[in-house]
């Protein structure tokens, strides 16, 4: 039977909107089964949709599931952000002044406001330690560097199965063009710092071949994972901005923050689309 559910469509890491990453959201969805959520998510096509469910868990302000257009995630962070915005903005009210707790596959995620920024606390890491070299060199060969371009590297996993190379700096990783074909089994990750001085520290992009995308254009899994790893190894200052999406024509920035043994991955989410959808 064909139901009226609440949509809203928004973009999350940018305040402008068109500039971030799209996140599609049906509010109330309790009763759509998993065949729908996954045939919705998949007419969609773009890289999340999200269902908002009541929790199960009682100290949960409400539940998330996230799908892609090919299959269903544990975690993902600019869903994170963008649900907690269209829940916020469709008048959910948080049963604690201090946090917004969302409930998803791999458990609670603390979410919390300051002002018009957003920002989760990233999940253990369920995969982590160096990659192995002959992973290495698939990856290097898949993104057309040499091996000694890759300065650092590291299994990032918090549920999607993410691992991270470090290149020599941001112009590089702007200027890989990589053979999709050769990431078929790799969720990875691509980070380069940015000279001093300037709006951002790092340029970071993913490529999801796995999950039907070929890049994200802003990822806040990835970001978490990246940030847990270099924060923690000293690799980076305490807190940082990332740009993303930027060769995608994207403007994203993604404020990572270390504060008190939790890692926060921030971002700004733009409403775009506000209406009903019928499924």
């Amino acid at each position: 039977m064909i139901k009226n559910y609440l949509f809203s469509q928004v973009d999350v890491f940018t305040h402008q909107p068109l500039l971030g990453n799209p996140l599609a959201v049906v509010h109330s969805a309790d009763d759509l089964s998993d065949h729908r959520m996954a045939q919705f998510a998949n007419w969609t096509n773009l890289s999340e949709t999200t269902f908002l469910l009541n929790p199960v868990n009682p100290l949960a302000d409400y539940r998330v599931r996230i799908f892609t257009p090919s299959r269903e995630l544990p975690f993902a962070g600019h869903p994170t952000l963008g649900s907690c915005y269209a829940w916020l903005a469709n008048g959910g009210t948080p049963k604690s002044s201090d946090f917004i707790i969302q409930e998803c596959e791999i458990g609670l995620i603390k979410i919390r406001r300051d002002k018009d920024l957003l920002s989760f606390a990233a999940p253990p890491l369920i995969r982590t330690g160096p990659l192995d070299g002959s992973t290495l060199v698939k990856l290097a060969d898949a993104l057309g560097v040499n091996e000694a371009d890759i300065t650092a590297h590291q299994w990032v996993d918090n549920g999607p199965g993410w691992c991270a190379v470090m290149l020599k700096t941001a112009e590089l990783v702007l200027s890989i063009k990589p053979d999709a074909s050769k990431l078929k089994e790799f969720k990875l990750g691509v980070i380069g710092p940015y000279p001093s001085g300037g709006e951002c520290d790092y340029e970071v992009r993913a490529f999801v071949v796995p999950f039907g995308i070929t890049e994200d254009p802003v990822t806040g899994s990835l970001n978490a994972g990246i940030a847990s790893w270099m924060t923690n190894s000293g690799l980076s200052k305490d807190n940082y901005t990332v740009s993303q999406g930027t060769a995608l024509g994207r403007q994203g920035r993604v404020y990572i923050q270390k504060a008190a043994g939790d890692v926060w991955v921030g971002g700004h989410v733009a409403a775009c689309v506000k209406g009903s959808v019928s499924i």
